[in-house]
């Protein structure tokens, strides 16, 4: 139980500063005062605009401008009629009236609402124990705000994209993530963990697919380091999605073998291995023609596409057009897969991009024209292309 001695002294300091707050209100000024002191700081008007003039911080016409503005006031202030004494009086009674009210009412009112909702059994909560205690959702956001306004303050602090950018992720804001990582790269230079970081951050945002970016992003942080384990799991990912699951089942024997055997991604890798090597023994392609590419060309099927169907418009249009992009991105640096032109071409038909399915046999025949099989094989998919097909 609180003492009487206590509660006295809590009701003596309450009233002291309900007083101190409402004591202006109780307080007659005479109207010169109040004029005074306004054309007083009108005055510090008129020379704040005459210094920042001559410092070159306002223009000439706005300091002339500024300062037309700053006589009106002056003229209307002392122009300003003086109250009548009674209206004075009465205006004077009615501010006295409300602070011995308010003065009254805050005290009840407090010890009102303590009685309603305070206990004295509640622990206290110390600040060092509120910055211990794992932030809630409200309070990570006002942190995130503050480091993003100190950013933009100092766009150079390439420690605060580094820190900034994982929160994004787990907020669930890829994008801002990857661009914080990007900021990260380029302020505190390339490593492969800020690579990998990039590109997962990329993979997330694309709804799982290992997009060309992302793509790019872990060949440039195994670049950098050849056993960095986020970017190989990945890359085999990405391999695995392009339809190649032998190669992803390589890449993730090698990861799992090079893994120590409390590393917490192993699991996740044996998982990996596992369905890229059932896919391998479900799937094996005959071997190839002559003058055909590798039976494993990666990049969607017309099939592939068209099972999309059944997802909502934004996942099928991101699953779709992060294997396109893979694929052309690829092709690009290796133009000599058949196979993956012709698979390309298949891709862009039922997107509905027929130039570009064009554009796709175009580039085919010129990697194959001295190949008279392989522009046997073109000139059929031109000719389905042609019927729609």
């Amino acid at each position: 139980m609180i003492s009487a001695s206590l509660f006295t002294a809590f009701a003596l300091m309450t009233a002291a500063a309900a007083l101190a707050v409402l004591w202006p209100l109780g307080r007659s000024r005479a109207l010169r005062s109040a004029r005074e002191a306004d054309l007083a700081v009108y005055r510090d008007q008129l020379a704040e605009i005459t210094r920042d003039k001559e410092s070159g911080r306002l223009a000439p016409e706005q300091a002339d401008a500024a300062r037309v503005e700053v006589a009106r006031r002056i003229l209307a202030a002392d122009v300003a009629p003086e109250p009548e004494a009674g209206a004075s009086v009465s205006a004077t009674w009615r501010r006295r009236a409300a602070a011995i009210a308010a003065l009254m009412l805050i005290p009840v009112g407090a010890a009102g609402l303590y009685g309603l909702f305070g206990s004295p059994e509640i622990p206290g909560a110390p600040l060092a124990g509120r910055l211990a205690a794992p932030p809630d959702r409200g309070d990570v956001a006002i942190l995130v705000r503050r480091v993003e306004d100190h950013l933009a303050s100092n766009p150079n602090d390439g420690n605060g994209y580094e820190i900034l950018a994982p929160v994004y992720l787990r907020l669930g804001r890829p994008e801002d993530a990857a661009r914080a990582f990007g900021e990260a790269i380029r302020i505190l230079g390339p490593t492969a963990e800020r690579h990998s970081a990039r590109g997962e951050a990329l993979m997330v945002a694309s709804n799982g697919l290992v997009s060309a970016d992302a793509q790019r992003a872990f060949k440039a942080a195994l670049a950098l380091d050849p056993k960095e384990p986020r970017a190989l799991f990945f890359t085999g990912v990405a391999a695995e999605q392009d339809g190649r699951p032998a190669e992803a089942a390589a890449i993730f024997r090698r990861l799992a073998a090079e893994a120590p055997a409390e590393a917490p991604y192993l699991p996740m890798v044996k998982a990996a291995l596992a369905r890229a090597e059932a896919e391998v023994g479900l799937g094996a392609a005959p071997a190839p023609a002559a003058g055909a590419a590798s039976p494993a060309a990666p990049g969607p099927t017309a099939a592939d596409v068209q099972a999309a169907a059944a997802m909502s418009a934004q996942d099928r249009s991101a699953m779709v057009r992060g294997m396109v992009d893979r694929l052309e991105a690829r092709l690009a640096e290796d133009p000599d897969d058949l196979d993956g032109w012709l698979r390309l071409a298949r891709a862009f038909t039922v997107l509905g991009e027929r130039e570009k399915a064009l554009g796709a046999i175009k580039a085919a025949r010129a990697a194959f024209k001295d190949n008279q099989e392989a522009l046997g094989r073109i000139d059929a998919a031109e000719k389905d292309l042609a019927r729609g097909g």
